[in-house]
């Protein structure tokens, strides 16, 4: 791993290259990583590069995020079929359809899909700034969100807004087990409970914080808590123990009653696809540019909200 590690320095300097990883990598990855964040952070880093080759280490949504932000500089990713079930849920022509089906809504879109759903969008949200978002369109409006159906009836309970919610789910997020999680906390019963907004309501309903990755980091720095119950994917608990000492860190069991509840598609990205990415500046994230256009409109509508 020394060798690898030490080839990925190299070509990185030689490529002026940065590597940017969401805190759901495994943690050799987040360890290699020049920048570790949650969506919204990663998009504002993208945007802000000055290096020629981005290198994402992520899942596709989020390397193709980087290239609509930046056309002009190399979008590379470590493996091409690092996906997205949240994403796939929502394929363009079927979401087209909805959105002619609802006519005179606002679409907002989680960042969570591809760039043809993006194009489609009025308004991109991440967990970090959905409730925001959807707080800065007018009440008179009426409000598509998709494609996660478990973050749009969490942002209908906060704001009171009505919204009409695509059918969609995250496949880490809809299998923590809620036995398991009451089981975890009795034995745990001084830890905060703290959750994705992915997360199903009968989870969501015994959290004691409900937020974004990054969110959920910086809830249990500031607070006076020592343990921490944490129901989204384990990779950010590797990070959570990083920057923050002396307190306990417990993953929700999923519904076979195993804490190895990881994101299949995230965990496709390994150091050795990384060397071999940075060697032959593939595989690239190529986008039309009249698709980029469309999906770049809504991206920069959240930025400047954000």
């Amino acid at each position: 791993m020394k060798n690898i590690i030490e080839k990925i320095n190299r070509l990185k300097k030689e490529r002026n290259a940065v590597i940017l990883a969401h805190y759901y990598q495994d943690p050799q990855i987040q360890d290699i990583a020049d920048f570790l964040g949650d969506s919204l952070a990663l998009a504002r880093k993208a945007r802000d590069s000055k290096a020629d080759i981005i290198l994402f280490c992520g899942v596709h949504f989020m390397a193709e995020t980087a290239k609509i932000l930046n056309p002009e500089k190399i979008v590379i990713v470590p493996d091409m079929e690092a996906g997205c079930s949240l994403a796939d849920s929502c394929p363009a022509d079927k979401f087209k359809e909805w959105i002619e089906n609802h006519p005179n809504h606002t679409v907002v879109s989680y960042i969570n899909c591809s760039a043809e759903t993006k194009a489609l969008s009025d308004i991109i949200c991440t967990s970090s700034n959905a409730e925001k978002i959807i707080n800065s369109i007018p009440k008179d409006r009426k409000i598509l969100f998709a494609p996660d159906k478990y973050l749009g009836s969490f942002l209908k309970k906060k704001t009171g807004r009505e919204l009409e919610l695509w059918d969609g789910t995250c496949q880490v997020h809809i299998e923590f087990s809620e036995i398991e999680l009451q089981k975890l906390s009795a034995k745990q019963p001084e830890a905060l409970i703290l959750a994705h907004p992915e997360c199903p309501p009968n989870i969501l309903d015994y959290a004691d914080y409900v937020g974004s990755t990054s969110g959920i980091i910086n809830f249990a720095k500031q607070s006076t808590g020592k343990e921490f119950i944490i129901a989204t994917e384990p990779g950010v608990i590797y990070e959570m123990k990083k920057q923050i000492q002396g307190k306990q860190f417990y993953p929700v069991p999923n519904l076979d009653g195993c804490s190895c509840n990881v994101c299949p598609f995230m965990r496709l990205n390994t150091p050795e696809k990384i060397a071999l990415a940075l060697e032959n500046l593939s595989p690239r994230i190529e986008l039309d540019e009249e698709l980029r256009l469309k999906a770049l409109k809504p991206l920069e509508k959240m930025l400047e909200l954000s």
